[in-house]
C-alpha cells in the first residue's frame, strides 16, 4: 500500500504539471501497478466495504436478491435469468474435493520467533535472528475421517506449520506421533485404502475397528511401534492447544560452510500434553463432533493464545551407521538419551482464520516446500511425500494453488511457468521460456552454488536397512506407568474385538507378542483367547 500511496502523490503531481493526454497515461501506469501488486497478506485479510452495493461477480448492479426472473408472478423460471445462474452455479461448486487424509482441520495463524542463531547447523535465515517474527499458518487436522467427522475419534493428528520466510515458504508437515505405520512410501495408497471404510459397505467412516485395517497391521509388523503409541490415550488428545508435534521424518540442516547434519523436529505445547481416555473421547464425539475445532477458536478468540516450543534433534551424518536402527527409518524414534533434544525457538498462535474455506480448506502444505540450508533425507517415507503432497494439491486446488493467498509466499515469484487452471495474474510480453534475447521479463538464476544432493548407489529394491520391528515398540510399552498400559490393552481390546476374523487377531497378537509378551498375553485375555 505504501508503494501505492508514493505512486499516486508522484502521479497528482505529474498530472498538475502535464496536460490532458498525459494525464490519462498516468491512469493507466496507476492502474497496471495495482493489476501486478501481489494478492493481500496472509497477515492482514482483505476488508469488505459493509455498505457496498450488490453486484454480480461481473459487476452488474443487483436490484433484487430474493426473487427469480419468471414469466409473470407465476409462470416458470426464465434460462435468461444471468444473475439466478450464476448465484445457483457457484453454489453448486462451493465445495472442492475434499484431501484424501487429513480432511478435516482446524487453523490459526502467529509467528515463529528463534530464541539464538542456528548458524553453527543450518544457513536458513529465518532460524538466525531472535528478533525477527516469522509469520506462520498452522493447520492441525485428523487422518481417517472425512470434513464431517467427529473430532475426538482415535486418530492421528496432523500438525503442518507453512513459515512464510524471506527465502518463500517452508513447510514442516507433521503428526502428533513421532512414529508412522510403514517405512517406505510405496505402501502408503495400501495404508490409507486399509484405514479407511471398507469398500463394499463403506463402514466404519473414521475408525480403525474393522477387518480391513488390522488385517493390514497384522500382515505389516514394522507398525507395531505406532500402534502403541496411537492406541495408548496420545491416539485421543483434549485440545489442538495441548499435542506434541513430531516432523517425523529426517530432514537435513546445512550451514554456510556447506557441512550438513541429520535433524528431527520436535513442537512442545507450553500448556502440556492432554488427552481423554477412550470412554470420554466417544462421550464428547456424540455431544460435539467439533470439540478440538471449537476449544482451538475459542481459546485463541478470548486471548488465551496459543504456544509451543520447538526443539530439534541433531546427528552427525558419520554417526548414521554406528546405531542399531536406521536413524532414517520413520518407524523409529531417535533415544532422547543419545541424541537429547535442543531448543530452538517458539511459536504463538494468536489470530483466527477470517475465512475457513479460503485460509484453512485451501492450504496446501507440501514436505518439498523448503529453504536454502534445509534438504532432505534419504527417508524413502518422505522421498515419497515429497511428490505426493504436492500433486495432491494440483488436483484439489489447481496448477496454481500457490497464488491463492494462504498458500502465496511474501518473497517476489519469478519464473517462466504461465497459465494453467486459475491463473488470474497478467503477464506482460512474448517470452515465457529461457533463455531468450528477447525484451520482457527474464528471471536470472541466483549467483551461488546450485542444489546439489549427493546421491550414490546402484538402481534396486530392496527393504529399509536394520528393520527391526519390535524392539522399540516393546520399549515404549515397558516405559508406560500402569494406568497407560490398562488404557492401551483396553483400547486395542475395545477395536479387535470388531474384528471376525480370528486369524487376523492372532497375527495382531503375535506382532505384540514379539514386543512384550505381557502386552499380548493382556489383550488375549481381553478378546479371550489363548496365544
Amino acid at each position: 500500500m505504501l508503494i501505492i500511496n508514493v505512486n499516486c502523490m508522484e502521479a497528482c503531481s505529474v498530472i498538475e504539471s502535464f496536460g490532458y493526454l498525459k494525464q490519462i497515461s498516468i491512469v493507466l501506469m496507476a492502474l497496471a501497478i495495482l493489476l501486478f501488486l501481489p494478492g493481500p497478506s496472509i497477515a492482514q485479510p482483505m476488508e469488505e466495504s459493509s455498505n457496498a452495493s450488490m453486484t454480480t461477480n461481473q459487476g452488474y448492479p443487483i436490484t433484487d436478491d430474493d426473487n427469480s426472473l419468471t414469466v409473470g408472478n407465476r409462470g416458470p423460471t426464465l434460462l435468461q435469468d444471468f444473475q439466478f445462474i450464476e448465484k445457483i452455479a457457484h453454489f453448486d461448486r462451493e465445495r472442492i474435493p475434499e484431501r484424501v487424509v487429513h480432511a478435516k482441520g482446524a487453523g490459526a495463524f502467529g509467528y515463529f520467533q528463534v530464541y539464538e542463531s542456528m548458524a553453527n547447523y543450518t544457513k536458513a535465515k529465518f532460524l538466525q535472528d531472535p528478533s525477527k517474527e516469522t509469520p506462520v499458518f498452522v493447520r492441525f487436522s485428523t487422518v481417517v475421517g472425512g470434513r464431517g467427522s467427529a473430532d475426538t475419534v482415535r486418530d492421528v493428528r496432523g500438525f503442518a506449520v507453512k513459515f512464510y520466510t524471506e527465502e518463500g515458504n517452508y513447510d514442516i508437515v507433521g503428526n502428533d506421533i513421532p512414529v508412522f505405520f510403514i517405512r517406505d512410501a510405496m505402501k502408503f495408497p495400501d495404508l490409507v485404502h486399509a484405514v479407511k471404510a471398507e469398500p463394499d459397505n463403506n463402514i466404519p467412516s473414521s475408525s480403525t475397528a474393522h477387518n480391513n485395517f488390522w488385517d493390514f497391521i497384522s500382515l505389516t509388523p514394522e507398525s507395531t511401534h505406532m500402534i502403541t503409541w496411537l492406541f495408548s490415550d496420545r491416539g485421543t488428545p483434549a485440545s489442538y492447544r495441548m499435542v506434541e508435534g513430531f516432523g517425523v521424518n529426517t530432514y537435513k540442516w546445512v550451514n554456510m560452510g556447506g557441512e550438513a547434519v541429520y535433524v528431527k523436529y520436535h513442537w512442545k505445547p507450553k500448556l502440556g500434553v492432554q488427552n481423554f481416555d477412550r470412554q470420554n473421547a466417544t462421550r464428547i464425539a456424540g455431544e460435539d463432533p467439533d470439540y478440538l475445532t471449537r476449544d482451538l477458536w475459542e481459546a485463541i478468540e478470548r486471548g488465551e493464545y496459543v504456544e509451543y516450543e520447538l526443539y530439534v534433534q541433531i546427528m552427525e551424518i558419520s554417526e548414521e551407521l554406528n546405531q542399531t536402527f536406521d536413524p532414517l527409518d520413520a518407524t523409529k524414534i531417535w533415544p532422547e538419551d543419545k541424541f537429547p533434544l535442543m531448543l530452538v525457538g517458539k511459536m504463538v498462535l494468536d489470530r483466527n482464520p477470517n475465512n475457513f474455506f479460503t485460509q484453512v480448506e485451501q492450504a496446501a502444505f507440501c514436505p518439498a516446500n523448503l529453504v536454502p540450508g534445509i534438504e532432505f533425507s534419504d527417508d524413502k517415507l518422505l522421498q515419497g511425500r515429497t511428490f505426493s503432497y504436492v500433486d495432491t494439491q494440483r488436483y484439489r486446488l489447481g496448477a496454481n494453488f500457490n497464488e491463492l493467498p494462504t498458500n502465496m509466499p511474501l518473497v517476489t515469484v519469478a519464473n517462466n511457468q504461465r497459465d494453467g487452471a486459475m491463473q488470474y495474474q497478467v503477464f506482460n510480453g512474448s517470452v515465457n521460456y529461457g533463455p531468450s534475447s528477447l525484451d520482457g521479463v527474464k528471471p536470472v538464476p541466483e549467483e551461488g552454488t546450485p542444489y546439489e544432493p549427493y546421491i550414490q548407489g546402484n538402481v534396486t529394491r530392496e527393504k529399509i536397512y536394520k528393520t527391526d520391528d519390535f524392539t522399540q515398540a516393546g520399549e515404549r510399552y515397558r516405559s508406560m506407568n500402569q494406568m497407560e498400559k490398562e488404557h492401551l490393552v483396553d483400547n486395542l481390546v475395545a477395536d479387535l474385538s470388531q474384528v471376525t476374523k480370528p486369524e487376523v487377531q492372532m497375527r495382531v497378537l503375535e506382532n505384540l507378542r514379539q514386543a512384550d509378551e505381557n502386552l499380548a498375553a493382556s489383550v488375549a485375555s481381553g478378546l479371550g483367547l489363548e496365544m
